[in-house]
């Protein structure tokens, strides 16, 4: 009976992190998307070189990272993968210090 209560508990934990990182990843999505409209913005007619452009692209499409990962992150959850929930469930979280560096750092 102790190995199934401490098996709940294990997977309870892992249920509110899931929840607490699909927050986190809305959160980050829309900074990110806020951030590469703000420079597709500032583009205009002030031809930025193709290395901006790229940055610009890779904010606007970053959403769709957190996403992807959550939906392999549940599906681990529910196939009881809990080590590969928690991993998918947090994964996007490495590019969250480069969003709050532009964020901090751009002129607006």
């Amino acid at each position: 009976m102790t190995e199934l209560t401490e098996k709940s508990k294990r997977r309870t934990g892992l249920l509110i992190w899931l929840i607490v990182s699909q927050l986190l990843a809305a959160v980050s999505a829309i900074f990110a998307f806020y951030i590469g409209i703000g420079y597709g913005m500032a583009d205009q007619g002030l031809g930025y070189s193709k290395s901006v452009e790229i940055l610009i692209a890779i904010f606007i499409l970053y959403p769709i990272f957190p996403l992807i990962m959550s939906i392999g992150a549940w599906m681990a959850f529910v196939r009881r993968r809990n080590m590969l929930a928690a991993i998918l469930s947090g994964l996007y979280l490495l590019f969250v210090p480069v969003i709050l560096f532009v964020w901090f750092t751009q002129p607006m």
